[in-house]
């Protein structure tokens, strides 16, 4: 059976609404509303208001000026003060290029220009070559040539075309009759005997290093130069060296280097081929670098300088150095010479070499604040395979070699098949891609 409650309802038991409801001051004349702050004003309050927009004011006025200050600050060269030496656009053929008229010039040795690289470099087509308007720095493998055996046993290479030879001095700091010449060290460049006993090899690798030695250099000015980068563990570097080595031997006489990269993958853990770096290499001693000191590098968040193309540029004047990448708001090292460099490195007064101490002097001592970057330098393009100077470091990424190791080419040759792989195989990613060359001397 259905039931129906008799309660009485929520409203009837609260009863009817009662009270007097607030008149609205909208309807009423507001001419007889009280206003007290129309009859005594508050003396701080103008004070406040005039306060906050001085302020505002001033920080505009302070921003603006330290805008116009910083765009004052920076320092660059007035394009009108620039005079091209080189403007290479690589849209004639590889002989015209490389010939007696060319821009370029081929150094072929294999002795591993003093870094302990792996490659050996060559004035073949293999190696360097112009095709489509681009030239081509591409890495072969040795054994192709002469086959994997020849290269850990009973074989003898000679360059028969090395430029690193007694009828060109100029290779040599102070010439053949300079106390830095190593008639050993000398002939090394030159050929090389694999013997599986002794531990010695062919290099494994084939590649290209170019300079403009004999054709434009630059005191002071502008490098543009437009690459793109390859992969696997390769050495790209864009850089300069003096034309002569005024204050003698490498690097008293300075290295400028325009951009260095290894080909290593992103996952590598020492800056692979997401990050570029520029440097200052230079030293009281051949065996003392400061280059810690002057150095920096630009990286790819989202990519890496292997995808695509990129401008690496350098700006050089007696005030200031600028090495950047694409824009100078990315630059790896803005360097102003505000001291001399012997003061810069904060050197000691003694040195060791081995056990003979070494009482340091100044090899600049004459010079001035950009001194030993003070002399025309020339521009080098390369390729090179591993070394052993610490550019890869050890126990990176696993590093297929020790540098300290009497065997650390040998080890090198004998990962070819896990580093051959990273090369990749679309007859390009191997390949330093140069799509200009310009140099501009300040005039």
């Amino acid at each position: 059976m259905t039931t129906f409650s008799t309660a009485p309802s929520i409203v009837n038991s609260l009863g009817p609404i009662k009270g007097k409801r607030i008149k609205s001051t909208l309807l009423e004349d507001t001419s007889k509303l009280e206003k007290p702050w129309l009859k005594e004003k508050d003396p701080y309050a103008r004070v406040a208001y005039l306060l906050t927009y001085a302020v505002a004011f001033l920080g505009v006025i302070a921003s603006a000026v330290k805008c116009y200050l910083g765009y004052k600050g920076v320092l660059v060269i007035n394009p009108a003060n620039l005079c091209m030496v080189l403007d290479e656009e690589f849209n004639s053929d590889t002989n015209t290029v490389f010939g007696s008229g060319g821009n370029w010039f081929r150094e072929v040795e294999l002795g591993g220009y003093g870094n302990g690289e792996f490659e050996m470099t060559t004035a073949s087509d293999n190696n360097s070559y112009v095709s489509n308007g681009y030239l081509y720095v591409t890495p072969t493998l040795t054994s192709d040539a002469i086959g994997m055996s020849n290269i850990f046993d009973g074989y003898t290479y000679n360059l028969t075309d090395c430029t690193y030879n007694l009828t060109n001095p100029e290779s040599i700091p102070g010439g053949t009759n300079s106390t830095a010449f190593n008639p050993s060290a000398y002939y090394q460049a030159c050929g090389a005997v694999s013997n599986s006993t002794a531990g010695t090899i062919i290099p494994p690798v084939q590649s290209a290093r170019i300079s403009t030695r004999y054709s434009a250099s630059i005191r002071y000015g502008r490098v543009e130069v437009r690459a793109k980068l390859p992969r696997g563990y390769l050495w790209p570097a864009i850089w300069m060296l003096p034309v002569n080595n005024t204050y003698g031997p490498w690097p008293m006489s300075g290295e400028i280097d325009i951009m260095e990269s290894r080909g290593n993958g992103r996952d590598y853990p020492d800056q692979g081929i997401d990050y570029v770096r520029g440097s200052l290499n230079w030293g009281p001693l051949s065996f003392i670098n400061a280059v810690y000191k002057t150095f920096g590098w630009w990286t790819q968040r989202r990519t890496d300088y292997g995808e695509a193309f990129h401008t690496y540029a350098l700006e050089w004047t007696d005030q200031f150095i600028r090495i950047y990448v694409d824009s100078r708001l990315q630059y790896m090292l803005q360097l102003t010479f505000s001291e001399p460099f012997f003061s810069r490195g904060d050197f000691p007064a003694v040195v060791e070499n081995g056990t003979t101490p070494i009482v340091l002097e100044n090899p600049w001592v004459n010079g001035t604040n950009a001194t030993p970057f003070d002399q025309p330098f020339y521009l080098i393009l390369s390729l090179a395979a591993g070394g052993t100077n610490g550019w890869f470091p050890d126990n990176a990424g696993n590093k297929p070699w020790l540098d300290g190791s009497n065997t650390a080419m040998m080890d090198f040759a004998l990962a070819q098949n896990t580093w051959y792989q990273t090369w990749g195989s679309n007859g390009e990613s191997q390949s330093f891609i140069i799509d200009y060359v310009k140099m501009w001397q300040l005039c």
